[in-house]
Order: structure tokens, then C-alpha cells, then sequence
């Protein structure tokens, strides 16, 4: 009788302590994934105050928000793997790896044209926090905000 609360806790402490890696991982990753999210929106709306065909565009500063959080680049990325490579910018001038328009694309009733900005991060794999069990390479879909550009 003396070991039998032992042998019944070894056997419910062993898929509880799954669960609960599971549970933090998944935890783990809605909270990569919010912050990515986050960065773009930082980073877009920069970009939506700044015309696309200025000499001051701050191309290079929006992707440092995306992934660093501040325009500087400096400091650890956001989340562990993330790079600027990852970020796509597409507005009326930078359109490589862009699909859609983001020019002309409709008219206000005053006639002025309406460009929009868009920040992306693409790629961006997820990685374990606890990890009992690896779940291969889980990559997360297109993460993008859009926003109105001035002109």
C-alpha cells in the first residue's frame, strides 16, 4: 500500500508534464506571433507618413522596427531567428517580392489618388521553448499589415 501513491504519481506526472510543455510551447508561440505582428504594424505606420518617392524614405529604418523594434537596428531581433531579410516592404516604388497594387488604387471624390503601404515578414520559423517532442519546422504564413500612404 505504501508504494502504490508513487506508482499512481509517476503515472498521471508523466502526461501531465506533456501537456503542460504543450501548453507552454503553444503559449510560446502566440506570443512570437503577436509581437511579429505588432512589428509590422510599427513599422508600416512609419511608413505610411512618409511619401514612397521622398529622398528621406526610411526603407531601411521600417525593417529595423520590424525586427528589432527601434530604427536603428541595434539590440537583440524581436524574436530568435527573425532578420531583415525576412521583412518586404511594398509600396508604389518598391515592388519586388510584392504581389497586388499598391498604386492608384482607388480615387477619393476629390480625384487624388490613394497608395498603400505594406509591411510583411515572411519565412519566420518558429522554435521550440520546451520541446519534449519536436514538431519539425513549423514557419508561419505571411505576416502583413497594410495602411493608407501619404502621396
Amino acid at each position: 500500500m505504501r508504494g502504490v501513491a508513487a506508482v499512481e504519481f509517476a503515472l498521471v506526472a508523466i502526461p501531465m508534464a506533456l501537456l503542460l510543455s504543450g501548453i507552454v510551447d503553444f503559449g510560446y508561440a502566440f506570443f512570437q506571433y503577436n509581437t511579429l505582428v505588432k512589428s509590422t504594424r510599427d513599422a508600416v505606420r512609419l511608413l505610411s507618413t512618409y511619401s514612397p518617392t521622398s529622398s528621406d524614405y526610411p526603407l531601411a529604418a521600417a525593417k529595423c522596427y520590424a525586427v528589432y523594434g527601434n530604427g536603428s537596428c541595434s539590440g537583440s531581433p524581436l524574436a530568435p531567428g527573425l532578420t531583415t531579410a525576412m521583412v518586404v516592404v511594398c509600396d508604389p516604388v518598391n515592388t519586388s517580392g510584392c504581389t497586388g497594387t499598391y498604386q492608384n488604387v482607388q480615387t477619393d471624390p476629390s480625384g487624388d489618388t490613394i497608395n498603400l503601404v505594406q509591411v510583411k515578414i515572411t519565412g519566420f520559423a518558429f522554435t521550440q521553448l520546451v520541446g519534449f517532442f519536436q514538431i519539425g519546422n513549423l514557419v508561419f504564413g505571411d505576416i502583413s499589415c497594410v495602411m493608407r500612404q501619404v502621396s
